[in-house]
């Protein structure tokens, strides 16, 4: 196991946004960073490989809920966790499953204990508790978890939120015991982010938020948002939130979302984030571009033979038109989705490096206000 830090500030710039390195026994990460979601063992149309060395992906997602469900826990242990059953030697981060779960509302019942539900594969009878939950993260072995939580929806009554803020942090406290009462069964450091909820509600992500921040862990994480709210209202949270919560600590705003989302969260002083939106909108046609946002499927581009993406840094930006992603697409080819999912998973991560680079050289609110215009518009 390393000695270094977990977390180093390299650069702070002139208000909230900074570069730091955040240090786990797979390797060191860059921050500002997004990471690509790979839900069941799998980032969806894309080879490891090409997540190494196209994409440049420093750390990627596993999802506890879907993993749990399949190929389940018995299989997970005799591959030796995660990183060795999917070939992965990155560091991995696991959500908890409670989104997943609150997202069954159909066919979930939730008590102070945890929460039963019906699988969607096969409709078997399965309960997740904070501790359980705990259990298969430990068995997963991602070098970051997350603590058991609630996620609620958007819109929610102030009552609701209030109530399911407050079961979220009794559920971490029962994490936080159940992990410093069962070290790691691999060779290697996990550590547990809280997560702070509370809705749109301020004075709630205020308690909440000074509640994670007591708790001392080695990271915290940013939940509840991007959940249909507008933009402003997660950015305002975001904001009120990042004041709260520990400087020195990496900052992990959960499922947050298109480039410019990433930006301006970034300048609300966020350090991680993910989302399945890169690869999601690839497979059905839109890519980000840095001259802005291109549905592929429309018909002014049957006969471009420019590049997919002139400014962009990935291998399938160069070799193939437009017009090419274009026919796979009205052909229904999966490579069209296989491209545009490397270009969009490549895209957001020169989007993030370039805002550290600009974070280091002290001009990133500047060049953010200048780039955003441009990554918005659609062509």
């Amino acid at each position: 196991m390393t000695n270094l830090p977990f977390f180093e500030i390299k650069q702070t710039s002139e208000s909230k946004a900074r570069a730091g390195l955040i240090t786990t026994d797979h390797g060191t990460i860059e921050t500002p960073i997004f990471m690509p979601v790979g839900t069941v063992a799998s980032v969806k149309t894309v080879h490891q490989r090409e997540l190494k060395e196209d994409i440049k992906a420093q750390i990627i997602l596993g999802n506890t809920y879907h993993l749990y469900l399949r190929p389940k826990m018995d299989v997970m242990q005799q591959a030796g966790g995660l990183h060795r059953f999917m070939n992965w030697d990155r560091p991995i981060l696991t959500d908890s499953g409670g989104y997943q779960v609150f997202s069954l509302s159909d066919t979930r019942k939730m008590s102070e204990e945890g929460v039963k539900f019906k699988s969607h594969i096969d409709g078997s009878l399965h309960f997740i508790s904070p501790e359980k939950s705990m259990e298969i993260q430990r068995q997963i072995g991602a070098d970051i978890f997350m603590a058991f939580d609630e996620c609620t929806p958007y819109p929610c009554e102030y009552n609701q939120a209030k109530a399911s803020m407050e079961m979220t942090h009794r559920w971490l406290k029962r994490c936080i015991d159940w992990c410093n009462e069962n070290p790691e069964i691999y060779s290697h450091k996990q550590r547990l982010f809280p997560i702070v909820q509370g809705s749109t509600y301020s004075d709630l992500r205020k308690r909440s938020a000074e509640f994670i921040a007591e708790q001392n862990a080695e990271g915290n994480a940013i939940g509840g948002l991007s959940v249909g709210e507008p933009e402003e209202e997660m950015y305002r949270i975001t904001n009120e939130v990042t004041d709260i919560l520990p400087k020195e600590k990496p900052r992990y705003l959960m499922g947050v979302g298109t480039p410019w989302n990433i930006l301006e969260s970034i300048g609300l002083g966020v350090d991680m984030m993910d989302c399945v939106m890169p690869t999601r909108n690839a497979r059905n046609g839109m890519i980000f571009t840095w001259k802005g946002v291109v549905n592929l499927k429309n018909e002014k581009w049957k006969n471009d033979f420019s590049p997919l993406d002139e400014f962009g840094t990935s291998f399938v930006d160069h070799e193939y038109s437009k017009a090419y992603v274009r026919h796979l697409f009205v052909a229904k080819e999966y490579l069209g989705k296989q491209i545009a999912s490397i270009h969009n998973l490549a895209f957001y991560l020169d989007l993030v490096r370039t805002a550290r680079k600009h974070i280091m050289e002290g001009d990133f609110y500047q060049w953010k206000d200048s780039v955003l215009p441009i990554l918005r518009q659609r062509l």
